[in-house]
């Protein structure tokens, strides 16, 4: 039997800012995006200096097929 898969498609990102930084904010955002297609890939916080609370926070999403890594 054969199996026929979609040609690959490029991978496309999404990076999306979060202010302020909650429970409530965040689930929004990835339920939002994820709801739109997006995979999501990352989360990445940002304080300010001397602050342990996150400013801000940044969601990185994927669609498609992300590059495959090539070894040299």
């Amino acid at each position: 039997m054969t199996v026929l898969r979609p040609a690959p498609q490029p991978a496309a990102y999404k990076v999306v800012e979060v202010s302020p930084v909650s429970d409530e904010t965040l689930e929004r955002a990835l339920n939002e995006r994820t709801g739109e297609g997006w995979s999501f890939e990352s989360l990445h916080f940002v304080t300010r200096e001397g602050s342990h609370r996150p400013a801000l926070a940044y969601l990185f999403f994927v669609r498609g097929d992300p590059p495959v890594a090539r070894e040299r």
